[in-house]
């Protein structure tokens, strides 16, 4: 015989009433659902939304957007609105499809990163010693040719941003403020200088003289542009140099005024370090980028220059070992930014095999790496992968362009943010603890 068993006096009727509120009925099976008070709906009082309501004054000025740029992308943006199109594309573009530089890129966002946990990271430490000195952070600026066409203040920011940060900072052969300039503009910096060997040994070791009497410690030559690349955006925008004031150029730069009373009120652009040259830029070009050369050419450059020598433009792994037997201090794992041959090798995934070759012959031998860094964590990986230092080269460009010297120190302290941040999340506080264990390449 089946017996029922009645609920409490009560029980059921308030625990259908329960379930009603909250859309079920005991005999829909649920279980009763109780709401907290917290999450009962009301009317919000003014006293709550007093502490919410707290606006700011809306700041328009380029000094706020560089401050509120958290990333090298963002200045690119803001570069891009600042900077007529010959003058950006020059820096932006690489040579023919520009695959390389896409490519180079891309490895960097193929990098795996393998954290460490339960370390203690309460202090990250970036310094680090390249070539005999050291450096605050472990990244320096690369040389680029005719920054002021970018931006006026061109390699006098870079050059007081790099001093001010207490890293180096690379004059090139191709610049637009002369080494002496460069030397006085940042007197307390760590200055090296690019040269490109000419055909004409006698200028080049004019320019030789002149970088070591300015108190350059490091020669960095420059050895993969046998011809000049194919830079089909310089060529699309009838870019010449110096720039030729065309009607399309006029009605570009208008758009930029800040530019382009720069441009009008300033000193104009040249060759800083080539002033005494009296040929046209073309001949002065063909002359710097010199076909013949060859490693008895790096002979005669490392008993001539009795400072650290760096080669860049390394591509290949063998290449890399034999100019440290021909005596260089370091190497450049580099392809010019994607601006000579598309489709080269890409730095990155080179590094392992080139930091070993170098280190068997001579483990004080620097490896340094450029092309493709846009992040803090573009360094921490190429430093993992066994690079001793890095180069920028577009960014440090992109915060120029952005904001002078303002920009360069905006890109400076994004970068060594980026790069704390990274090694604190992968369990390291020394650049030294860095190894092949912390990454992986996901392509390549």
């Amino acid at each position: 015989m089946t017996q029922t068993v009645q609920p409490a006096s009560g029980t059921a009727a308030a625990n259908n009433s329960t379930a009603a509120a909250n859309g079920h009925s005991a005999a829909d099976g649920h279980s009763a659902v109780v709401i907290p008070p917290a999450l009962k709906r009301r009317i919000p009082k003014y006293s709550d939304l007093a502490p919410l309501m707290k606006f700011k004054k809306p700041e328009f000025s380029n000094a706020a957007r560089l401050k509120r740029a958290s990333t090298v992308w963002e200045l690119r943006d803001i570069a891009k609105r600042r900077t007529p199109q010959a003058p950006f594309d020059y820096t932006d573009g690489a040579a023919e499809a520009e695959i390389t530089l896409r490519r180079a890129r891309q490895a960097f966002q193929d990098v795996e990163f393998r954290p460490g946990i339960l370390r203690d990271v309460s202090s990250i430490d970036l310094s680090t010693d390249i070539l005999g000195k050291p450096s605050r952070l472990p990244f320096g600026i690369a040389p680029t040719g005719f920054t002021r066409m970018m931006q006026s203040e061109g390699e006098y920011a870079g050059s007081q941003a790099a001093e001010a940060a207490g890293i180096p900072y690379t004059l090139s052969t191709m610049g637009t403020a002369s080494i002496e300039d460069v030397a006085a503009a940042a007197p307390g910096g760590r200055n090296w200088f690019q040269l490109y060997l000419w055909t004409d040994r006698e200028r080049s070791l004019e320019l030789i003289e002149r970088a070591a009497a300015a108190g350059n410690d490091t020669l960095m030559v420059t050895v993969d542009t046998a011809v000049a690349g194919a830079r089909l955006r310089d060529v699309r925008n009838g870019m010449t140099i110096p720039p030729a004031l065309t009607l399309k150029t006029v009605l570009d730069a208008s758009y930029r005024p800040a530019w382009w009373f720069n441009f009008l009120t300033h000193e104009p652009l040249t060759f800083a370090s080539l002033s005494r040259y009296t040929g046209t830029v073309a001949d002065l070009i063909n002359s710097m980028f010199d076909p013949t050369l060859t490693f008895d050419d790096l002979d005669w450059l490392r008993e001539t220059w009795k400072g650290k020598l760096v080669v860049k433009g390394i591509q290949t792994v063998e290449d890399a070992a034999k100019v440290v037997d021909h005596g260089a201090d370091g190497v450049v794992v580099s392809n010019h930014g994607g601006r000579q041959l598309d489709r080269a090798p890409i730095p990155l995934h080179l590094l392992p095999g080139v930091s070993a070759a170098v280190k068997e012959r001579n483990p004080e031998a620097a490896v340094i790496l450029d092309t493709g860094i846009m992040g803090g964590a573009d360094i921490i990986a190429a430093l993992a992968l066994g690079a001793d230092f890095a180069l920028i080269g577009r960014a440090y460009l992109y915060g120029l362009m952005a904001g002078g010297r303002a920009g360069v120190d905006r890109t400076i302290a994004i970068l060594e943010k980026d790069m704390a941040r990274t090694m604190a999340l992968l369990g390291v506080t020394r650049i030294a603890e860095l190894t092949p264990e912390h990454v992986r390449l996901l392509q390549g």
